[in-house]
C-alpha cells in the first residue's frame, strides 16, 4: 500500500515522497541532496527508490537540492513547461535528466497516474499534483497558493488524502517581524494560504468524503501546529469528529517518521 512521507515542509524547504520503500516519486527537492537522502534513509527508503521528481514551482525552498540529486540519480524531472524552462536556464537540473512537461493530461509510467493543476502563486508555472494509485486511491498535494480557485477545488474534492497548505495565522503575520512588503506578498492572492482559508477548504473536503488531511508548509515564524489545528477545529465545530470522521496530521518541518497510508 502506498504512503506519503512528508520529508520536509516549511518555508525553509519542502520535499515529499509518495510510494513504498521499493519505488515511488519525489515531490520537490527543496533542501540539499544530502538532507533529502538522509531523510529518505531515515524512513528506510533508498534513494534508488525515487523513480521521478515532480516539481511544483521554481522557488528555492522547492528546488534547492534538485541539481545535485539529479546528478547522482538522473531520474526524469516533471513540471510545468515554464518551470522546466526556468530550471534549464538557471542550471537547476542535471543535463542528463529527461525532462517531461506536465500538461493537461495525466502522466503515467512511474507507478502512478499524475495530473498537474495550476496554483495561484508568485512563481511562473506553479502547480499542485493529483496522484492516482493502481488500486484506485487518490492523493492531492497543494501548497504555495494565495487562494483556492475553482480548478483547485475540483481537483481536491473526492480525494482520499489531501496535503494542503496552512501557512500562516493572520494575526501572527500582521503583528510579527516581517517587513511590510513581505507581509503583503504573503497575504496577496498569489501568496500563501492562511489557516482560516485552509480550514474552510478542509471542511468542504471532509464534507465530500476526504478522510485523511495533512496540513503542510506551516510558516516557522507566523504559525504553529497548535494554532493551525485550533483554527481548523473552530471551523469544523461539532459537525465532524477527529479520528472518527477524518484523520488529521501536521507535516513536520523535517521528517519525524510520519508516513500516512492512503
Amino acid at each position: 500500500m502506498a504512503r506519503i512521507y512528508p520529508l520536509f515542509s516549511s518555508s525553509s524547504g519542502n520535499s515529499h515522497f509518495v510510494g513504498t520503500p521499493e519505488a515511488g516519486i519525489l515531490i520537490d527537492a527543496g533542501v540539499s541532496c544530502k538532507r533529502v537522502t538522509q531523510a529518505l534513509c531515515q524512513n528506510d527508503i533508498p534513494p534508488s527508490a525515487v523513480k521521478a521528481i515532480f516539481i511544483t514551482h521554481d522557488h528555492s525552498d522547492h528546488i534547492a537540492g534538485l541539481k545535485i540529486f539529479t546528478k547522482s540519480h538522473p531520474v526524469p524531472v516533471i513540471s510545468s513547461e515554464k518551470t522546466l524552462e526556468y530550471l534549464i536556464e538557471h542550471d537547476h537540473v542535471d543535463p542528463k535528466c529527461r525532462l517531461i512537461a506536465a500538461g493537461d493530461k495525466e502522466i503515467t509510467g512511474f507507478g502512478f497516474a499524475v495530473k498537474a493543476f495550476s496554483t495561484p502563486h508568485d512563481a511562473v508555472g506553479s502547480v499542485g499534483y493529483k496522484i492516482k494509485t493502481p488500486d484506485g486511491k487518490t492523493i492531492c498535494l497543494c501548497t504555495d497558493l494565495g487562494h483556492i480557485t475553482e480548478e483547485i477545488d475540483a481537483h481536491l474534492l473526492g480525494s482520499d488524502l489531501v496535503l494542503l497548505e496552512s501557512n500562516y495565522d493572520e494575526h501572527m503575520l500582521k503583528t510579527g517581524p516581517y517587513p511590510y512588503v513581505l507581509k503583503q506578498r504573503i497575504l496577496s492572492p498569489r501568496g500563501h494560504l492562511s489557516n482560516i482559508e485552509s480550514s474552510k477548504e478542509v471542511k468542504r473536503l471532509i464534507e465530500f468524503g476526504t478522510a485523511k488531511i495533512i496540513l503542510g508548509h506551516l510558516s516557522r515564524e507566523n504559525n504553529t501546529p497548535v494554532v493551525a489545528t485550533n483554527t481548523l477545529m473552530r471551523e469544523l465545530g461539532d459537525d465532524f469528529v477527529r479520528d472518527r470522521d477524518y484523520v488529521l496530521h501536521i507535516a513536520p518541518i523535517e521528517t519525524n517518521g510520519l508516513a500516512v497510508e492512503f
